[in-house]
């Protein structure tokens, strides 16, 4: 039997489950005497012949019964605690927690929100960090277009699906953040090695193993023990294209920033690829559909732009939000405010597809808004009126932590980010969008 296995030499258990049935069978003789149970009778006949004589004229005979149920309790939560400490230490010896803080990561995470959170690159990984404090029932929906780096790379030597967004999913997500370094480990020498980041070949190999991509994504995160999940929007291999003003087609997302002129549109090659079936389900089931940060064009829109992928959002009763960039980007959002990102991506999916927009308030410095300058990049606006104008509820908050580089606070943005989901959940009327702007109620 499958029981008997606990006793086995060795186990640094059967010394806590001896002590808490002790401690069971302690406490159960005093719950018996307290309340006069059937045990009496047996108390009744030693004293009559003096063996419990003494104690019973020294101490009151309720206290010692009493005693009993006192150190019964004790023994069983020494007993209990010990057993689970010894699992915990055998199933997970470098565990940077305390017992209590994995107990409440397995039990209350996963009666958190569920959110489906569509994107790709450093954006999503930033907002994924900050989230999975809040809920483990998180769907990363990743675009599988890159094809530049690393991940372009092992697609065109392999045949793989582009592993680079996945890979930065699923380390924001990993409960050891020793782990997620690791698989955002990048090599920069050896013959064939230098400029793959480890995590990409970690899911390349897994991929080989289980001989399937979205298998090996599900092997890799569960290994891992992230907090979530990371699915890729499609299992098709897929090559992201864009229309120019001028009726100019690029093919490639790695090309397309590289291209001047602002973009009408972009497409999928071959057109409207099969979603991952979990996806679809995801998006149902989901309290809230989150769609970025990231790059509007190359990040974002590819996950929307898979079959059957609108449509499902449109039918999904979720509170859908828009995280607006802090920054544009060069060759594609050039000059856009934040109300422009909004009209580009409604224009092409329809409307009522966003009832939220987070957008940052807070400038940076001369000194950082220059080095972005330089490049083509710039601050976007908040224009709040005209994203109110197009029946959209803007939430305008600080929420960039400010280096070197414009990037979102992954714990600012996603406190927020929770806020807004409860607000649309829970408070869906009763309040004017002004109310809503306000930050004191975040």
């Amino acid at each position: 039997m499958k029981f008997l296995k606990w006793f086995y030499l060795g186990m640094g258990i059967k010394r806590w489950i001896f002590l808490t049935f002790t401690g069971i069978f302690i406490f159960a003789i005093g719950i018996l005497l307290l309340f006069n149970g059937p045990i009496n009778h047996l108390i009744d006949t030693l004293l009559a012949y003096g063996i419990m004589l003494k104690v019973s004229k020294e101490i009151p005979l309720h206290l010692f019964f009493a005693l009993f149920f006192i150190v019964g309790l004790v023994l069983i939560m020494i007993g209990i605690w010990g057993w689970m400490r010894s699992i915990l230490t055998a199933v997970k010896p470098e565990s940077e927690n305390s017992l209590v803080d994995i107990v409440y990561q397995q039990r209350n995470l996963k009666k958190g929100l569920k959110i489906v959170v569509m994107g790709g690159g450093t954006g999503l990984s930033t907002l994924l960090q900050g989230l999975k404090e809040y809920t483990s029932n998180i769907v990363a929906v990743v675009t599988v277009s890159d094809d530049g780096g690393s991940s372009g790379r092992l697609r065109k030597e392999l045949g793989v699906l582009p592993p680079g967004d996945i890979r930065n999913c699923i380390a924001a997500l990993a409960d050891s953040e020793l782990l997620g370094e690791l698989l955002q480990y990048r090599f920069d020498e050896g013959n064939g090695l230098e400029g793959h980041s480890f995590g990409n070949l970690f899911l390349v190999a897994m991929t080989g193993t289980t001989g399937d991509f979205l298998q090996g994504i599900k092997e890799s995160s569960r290994v891992l023990a992230i907090r979530g999940t990371v699915l890729p929007s499609t299992l098709e291999p897929i090559t992201l294209c864009a229309e120019l003003e001028d009726g100019t087609l690029v093919e490639g997302e790695s090309k397309i920033g590289e291209k001047s002129g602002p973009i009408r549109r972009v497409f999928l090659k071959p057109k409207s690829p099969k979603p991952v079936d979990e996806v679809i389900q995801a998006i149902k089931e989901a309290d809230a559909i989150v769609y970025g940060p990231g790059s509007l064009y190359t990040s974002i829109m590819p996950n929307l732009l898979v079959s059957k992928m609108v449509d499902a959002i449109h039918n999904s009763p979720a509170v859908k939000i828009f995280v607006c960039n802090c920054m544009t980007q060069p060759g594609e959002t050039s000059g856009f405010t934040a109300s422009k990102h909004l009209s580009v991506f409604t224009n092409q999916f329809g409307e009522k597809l966003v009832d939220y927009a987070l957008v940052n308030t807070l400038v940076p410095s001369p000194a950082v808004t220059a080095k972005y300058q330089e490049k083509g990049g710039g601050f976007v606006l908040p224009d709040l009126t005209e994203i109110e104008k197009m029946g959209i509820k803007p939430v305008a908050l600080p929420l960039i932590n400010e280096t070197d580089l414009v990037r979102h606070d992954s714990k600012k943005l996603a406190a927020a980010l929770i806020k807004v989901i409860m607000e649309g959940l829970y408070r869906p009327s009763g309040r004017t969008d002004n109310q809503l702007l306000e930050p004191a109620r975040f």
